[in-house]
């Protein structure tokens, strides 16, 4: 990820010598400025002492209780919304100040229809089925103990973000319905828009006597407050980041809580020989154009020889305003095209910037894809049942997708709501994180007296 001028570490952009080290309460006037602080405290060892201490409230509370806590955000968040929008464009102005890309402006930016899309997420998370207490497994013993494997809580769940507000309200919906405290640290460029969501779900939370302290916000953004929000070990049961390379390697380096890896997403399409090119054209222009600043965007492009000299004209064609970079059989059939580094193959642009690759045939793509690739989502545009089955069962990523947009990989398109993330790990989730995911399960034994001899 490409980080803003002057910022430090995870998107951190220090105080200056004028700047409160914490941050005073957003100010504008109105329903959002006359409330309390998010953080009544200001040390992150305290706030994650106050997240921790909701958790059995959290734990303890039904599933009617939780859903009217989420419709209640979602009111307060339509509510607020002038008051959230005036926040972010306070944010969106520093990031132009800064320099910040196109593509990371887009990241952070709102709109009444982002932040009504806020609010459906949360109501439809609200109609979701409640994880916890659901019997996973149960069996009976020779011995007659009966043993269930129950779905619970993780606890507090922490989330370290970069520049993307939606994260505040998206994560505390998943969170909540899963009987968990949301404790979050989002970067400096989002800042003011983060501390608007998280006053107005806070305030939510109180009108329905669910505590405040569900959804704890750190407001130091500081490079040190990053790094020890990721050892609040004893209360801190898993940490989710969200971000780019510098903040993962951040996470490996620093953390000492148990952690789940949402990472980058340098993700493929890959044009086999026996594909529909119509097809093809349609899944990777809305692949790469839809949205480029996703991490579910399509960053490289790989296409079989026997159609490139028909594919890669077209495909230039349709990829308006798209930079293309490519190898060198690549450039000979679009000579506009510019020529790819080494870096290029393993980069997640966020832009509208596309890498291509020419090979032979199947095992060189699933190779390409398997050194390069992220481990996010890639994709194969085939009429050939063999070489999907193949790509599926060989390329080693969290989603692999046949005759399909890369965008369809989501939580909400998956039918799980908003999501908290997309893990790129193998433990102890893979994959877009929804309910489920924000769970662990619990073995419960009943007996009738037995003693082990």
């Amino acid at each position: 990820m490409t980080r803003v001028e002057g910022e430090s570490l995870l998107g951190c952009r220090p105080p200056g010598p004028s700047e409160p080290r914490y941050p005073q309460p957003f100010g504008a006037p109105g329903r959002l400025g006359s409330l309390l602080r998010v953080s009544e405290t200001t040390t992150v060892p305290e706030l994650a002492r106050r997240a921790q201490a909701a958790v059995p409230a959290l734990a303890a509370a039904t599933t009617a209780e939780k859903n009217a806590g989420l419709r209640a955000a979602a009111d307060h968040l339509e509510a607020d919304r002038d008051g959230i929008l005036e926040a972010n464009a306070q944010d969106v102005a520093q990031g132009e100040t800064d320099g910040m890309t196109p593509g990371f402006l887009d990241r952070l930016q709102l709109d009444a229809g982002r932040v009504a899309g806020m609010a459906s997420g949360l109501r439809k998370v609200a109609n979701l089925p409640d994880p916890v207490g659901r019997v996973t497994a149960e069996w009976t013993r020779p011995n007659g103990l009966h043993l269930t494997k129950v779905r619970v809580p993780l606890g507090v769940v922490a989330m370290i973000y970069e520049n993307r507000p939606n994260v505040t309200s998206d994560a505390f919906g998943l969170c909540l319905k899963a009987g968990n405290v949301t404790f979050l640290r989002g970067s400096s460029g989002g800042l003011e828009s983060n501390r608007a969501i998280a006053a107005s779900i806070r305030s939510a939370l109180k009108e329905v006597d669910l505590p405040a302290d569900a959804l704890v916000l750190v407001e130091d953004v500081s490079r040190e407050a990053a790094v020890e929000f990721m050892q609040q070990r004893g209360y801190v049961d898993c940490l989710i980041p969200r971000g780019g390379p510098s903040l993962i390697r951040s996470i490996l380096d620093n953390a000492t809580v148990p952690y789940v890896i949402d990472g980058d997403g340098n993700c493929h399409v890959y044009v086999d020989e026996s594909a529909d090119l119509d097809m093809a054209t349609k899944i990777l222009v809305n692949a790469k154009m839809q949205r480029p600043s996703v991490c579910n965007a399509a960053e490289s492009l790989v296409v079989h020889a026997a159609v490139a000299d028909r594919f890669l004209p077209r495909a230039a064609e349709a990829l308006v305003g798209v930079d293309l970079v490519g190898d060198k059989r690549a450039r000979a059939v679009v000579p506009g095209m510019g020529e790819a580094s080494e870096d290029d193959w393993s980069t997640e642009y966020a832009d509208l910037k596309l890498s291509v690759r020419v090979v032979d045939n199947l095992d060189e793509a699933i190779r390409h894809i398997n050194e390069t690739g992220s481990g996010h989502s890639e994709a194969i545009v085939t009429a050939d049942e063999q070489a999907s089955a193949r790509f599926a069962a060989e390329v080693d990523a969290a989603a692999v997708v046949v005759n399909a947009s890369t965008r369809f990989v989501d939580g909400e398109e998956f039918g799980f709501g908003a999501e908290i993330g997309i893990s790129t790990q193998k433990l102890h989730a893979r994959g877009p994180m929804g309910l489920d995911q924000l769970t662990t399960e619990k073995y419960v034994i009943r007996g009738d007296g037995q003693t082990r001899g």
